[in-house]
C-alpha cells in the first residue's frame, strides 16, 4: 500500500439486507414472495456480530412513509466472482502454524458457507514474496552478477513451505475458490537497479518475465492450484516499497502485446490478465492500454486499489471499454482498527461503492497477522491489522472479517448485481444468486435508527435497526 485512506469520524449506521427468494421468477410477477425471512445482526459495538437473531419478519402488501428500496430483478449489470482477501505469505505462515485442530476449524469458518461460517469465495496471493512476507524472494533467486535467462533454477520451493500446503487444504473446502496472482517485484537480476526494490524491468527481459508467468502458472497446476487471474505488477505507480517496481503504462502494454500475451497463447495458458492493479486516481493508466487494440486483446479486465482517487473512477473505464472487465482487489485497515468505522467506510465504498461501478470482486488486504502485524518485509507494512488475528491458536475477528462476510457468505460467485434505487441516507446495492436469491446490502449513514423497507413486485418487508448495525435478512 502507497497511501492510507483517511478515517472516517462521523457516526454511522451501518445495515445488511440479505434476501432470498428462491422460488420467484423474474418474468412472472404475479408470483407470491415466501412469508417468513429470517434477520441476522451485526453491532459495531459488538454485541452482535453477524448473529442469526431469533424470530420472522414477513413481506406484505402494505405501505408506509418510511424510505424504501425498490428492487427490479430484470435490470441487471454485472456478474460477481467473489469476496475475500489476499492470502499473503506470512498470513499462510501463520494459519500454517497453529495446531491441526485449529487450523481445521478456521479454514471451515472462512471458506465454507455452512452454519455461521463467511464463505470466502476469492483469494490473492502474491507472486514471490510481498511486503506481508517474512523476508523478500522470487522463484529465481541468483548471486549479484549471475542471470539465467532459460529459468532453469526456477522453483516454488519457499511456497511450499507454507502457502501451497493451506491452499491445498482451502481448495478442499471451497474446489471452485478463484485466485488471482500478484507479482510485486521480478527476480532482481531482470531489474535495471538489481535491487529488490524499485528499478523497472529490463527491456532485454520481458520474454524471460513473460516465461516466469508462465512457469508459476505451470507449477502451480501441477501442485493441483488453478490460477484464475494474473495482474502484471502489484502498484506498478509505487517503487517504494519493498518488494516493489516501476512500470510505466507504455511498458505495460508492451509488455502484454510483445511478450505476456503471446507467451501465455503459445503455452496454451487461460489464465486470465488484468492490468493496472493501483489506485483509482489514475484511470488514464488503464484506459491508455485498453486503447491499443493489440494489447487489448489479451487483456480480460483492470484491477484497482483505492488509496487515492474515487470509487466512481471504475466507471470511467468501464465506459470507456465496456466490452473489459472490472475488479477490485486490495484496501488494508491500519491497526489498531475501529469497527464502527472501517466498517461503515468499507460496506459503503466497497462492498457498495465499488459493487455498483462494475467491480467482480471485492478483496481486502490481508489475510492475517499476528499481535505485532508481523511478518512483513524490511520496509514493508508495519501497520496492516489482518482480517484475523493469530496468536498461536487463538483468532481474533477484526474489521476487515466483517467488511468481507456480509457478502462473501450469501452473494455467491456467478451472482448478477440487479437494479435498486439510490437513497442519500441509506447506500446499497442489489444481487441475484445463481439459485435464484435476492441480496441487498444497505447502509444506514444515520446515526439514529432508521426504519425503511424493501420492495420488490409490490410486496414489501418493514423494519428498523438500531444505530450502528448491521441487519441481514434472509427468505
Amino acid at each position: 500500500m502507497d497511501i492510507p485512506f483517511k478515517k472516517q469520524t462521523a457516526a454511522l449506521c451501518l445495515l445488511t439486507i440479505i434476501v432470498f427468494n428462491p422460488g420467484f421468477q423474474h418474468n412472472a410477477l404475479s408470483q407470491s414472495l415466501p412469508k417468513n425471512v429470517e434477520f441476522w445482526l451485526t453491532n459495531p459495538d459488538r454485541s452482535a456480530l453477524f448473529a442469526k437473531q431469533p424470530g420472522t419478519l414477513s413481506f406484505r402488501t402494505t405501505t408506509d412513509a418510511n424510505p424504501t428500496i425498490d428492487i427490479d430483478a430484470t435490470k441487471t449489470f454485472q456478474s460477481i466472482e467473489g469476496f475475500g482477501y489476499t492470502l499473503t505469505g506470512g498470513s499462510a505462515m501463520l494459519i500454517n502454524r497453529m495446531d491441526a485442530k485449529a487450523k481445521a476449524a478456521l479454514l471451515k469458518e472462512l471458506f465454507s458457507t455452512e452454519g455461521k461460517n463467511i464463505g470466502v469465495s476469492y483469494l490473492r496471493l502474491s507472486i514471490g514474496a510481498s511486503d506481508l512476507d517474512d523476508r523478500v524472494f522470487s522463484y529465481d533467486d541468483l548471486p549479484d552478477g549471475q542471470t539465467d535467462v532459460r529459468l532453469e533454477k526456477f522453483s516454488l520451493t519457499h511456497d511450499r513451505i507454507h502457502l501451497i500446503p493451506v491452499l491445498k487444504q482451502i481448495l478442499a473446502i471451497n474446489p471452485n475458490l478463484k485466485i488471482l496472482g500478484s507479482p510485486w517485484s521480478p527476480p532482481t537480476w531482470m531489474k535495471t537497479n538489481n535491487n529488490s526494490k524499485g528499478g523497472s524491468l529490463k527491456l532485454d527481459y520481458y520474454d524471460t518475465y513473460a516465461q516466469y508467468f508462465v512457469k508459476y502458472i505451470q507449477g502451480m497446476k501441477a501442485e493441483g492450484i488453478r490460477i484464475d487471474a494474473i495482474t502484471i505488477q502489484n502498484e506498478p505507480l509505487h517503487p517504494g516499497n519493498n518488494p516493489s517496481l516501476l512500470m510505466l503504462p507504455t511498458e505495460q502494454a508492451t509488455f502484454i502485446k510483445k511478450s505476456l500475451g503471446p507467451a501465455f497463447k503459445k503455452a496454451g495458458i487461460e489464465t486470465k490478465i488484468f492490468l493496472y492493479d493501483h489506485n483509482a486516481d489514475r484511470p488514464d493508466f488503464p484506459i491508455s492500454i485498453l486503447n491499443d487494440p493489440e494489447a487489448k486483446k489479451y487483456v480480460d479486465g483492470s484491477a484497482f486499489h483505492l488509496y487515492a482517487g474515487p470509487i466512481e473512477a471504475l466507471t470511467k473505464v468501464h465506459d470507456a471499454h465496456p466490452d473489459k472487465n472490472l475488479y477490485f482487489t486490495e484496501q488494508w485497515i491500519g491497526a489498531p482498527g475501529n469497527l464502527k468505522g472501517d466498517l461503515a467506510w468499507h460496506v459503503k465504498t466497497l462492498i457498495i461503492g465499488a459493487t455498483r461501478n462494475w467491480s467482480r470482486t471485492v478483496l481486502e488486504w490481508n489475510l492475517a497477522a499476528d499481535p505485532k502485524q508481523q511478518p512483513h518485509t524490511i520496509g514493508g507494512c508495519t501497520e496492516c491489522l489482518g482480517a484475523i488475528t493469530i496468536a498461536g491458536n487463538i483468532i481474533t475477528r477484526n474489521p476487515a472479517y466483517y467488511n468481507v462476510a456480509v457478502a462473501s457468505k450469501f452473494v455467491r460467485p456467478g451472482s448478477i448485481r440487479i437494479q435498486s434505487n439510490t437513497l442519500e441516507t441509506l447506500p446499497n446495492v442489489a444481487f441475484k444468486t445463481p439459485d435464484g436469491q435476492k441480496v441487498v446490502i444497505v447502509l444506514n449513514t444515520k446515526d439514529v435508527v432508521q426504519p425503511f423497507n424493501i420492495r420488490e413486485n409490490g410486496k414489501q418487508v418493514s423494519t428498523s435497526l438500531p444505530a450502528g448495525s448491521v441487519g441481514t435478512y434472509v427468505w
